[in-house]
């Protein structure tokens, strides 16, 4: 194996700027140039960047995408009040019920498991009858058809149409019946509103 002298007192011309510089103190860049530690630059990083991937987009494990069946809103125990005598006006409190004013919508009474049209051993899912209250027939209210409703409390001839009484309250007016007293709560406990028709949101 050849021999190299240490080169201490000897001097050498750098590759890059051609100045004169100790033997000792010269370098050797990534690029084979023979340099003065002063001069010395690393190799750039991008002229061997690190291979990158495309960003994931697709998913493994998908669903197509369904429209969520509107579902019932719960009325307060007693949550209907008629407004005064030979009124058929009712408002009704829910809280934050979400109802569109202007809309469609039926009651229905508690939801029960008595037979029905089934039998003891298998009954069949409905919905109990409304109470009548202050001559209100509550199968008046829980009519089929439903009822055009209104957002807001009416009071004093108008309706209430704060932010409150809007999230809180609607009142309809109910075919036939007139109220005998007025500004007497009724319903009974379990009752709701919702769509005049519930959608089944599971197949089995």
């Amino acid at each position: 194996m050849a021999k190299y002298a240490s080169g201490k007192r000897s001097i050498a011309i750098s590759d890059r700027s051609g100045m004169q510089f100790p033997y000792t103190e010269m370098v050797r860049e990534w690029n084979g140039a023979l340099v003065h530690v002063s001069e010395f630059e690393p190799k750039q990083p991008q002229l061997e960047p690190k291979p990158i991937s495309a960003d994931g987009i697709a998913l493994r494990n998908v669903r197509s995408g369904r429209t969520e069946p509107i579902t019932t809103v719960r009325i307060t125990d007693n949550g209907f009040e008629t407004y005064a005598a030979g009124s058929r006006i009712i408002n009704v409190f829910s809280p934050g019920h979400g109802l569109t004013s202007g809309t469609t919508y039926r009651f229905r009474g508690v939801p029960t498991t008595s037979p029905g049209t089934g039998t003891a051993t298998n009954p069949v899912f409905a919905y109990a009858s409304i109470p009548n209250f202050d001559g209100i027939t509550g199968s008046n209210i829980a009519k089929s058809a439903g009822y055009a409703i209104t957002t807001g409390l009416y009071k004093d001839d108008a309706a209430v149409t704060t932010d409150y009484a809007t999230s809180n309250y609607f009142h309809f007016t109910v075919d036939t019946d007139t109220a005998t007293v007025g500004g007497i709560k009724g319903g009974g406990y379990g009752c709701s509103v919702g769509p005049v028709t519930i959608e089944a949101w599971l197949n089995l």
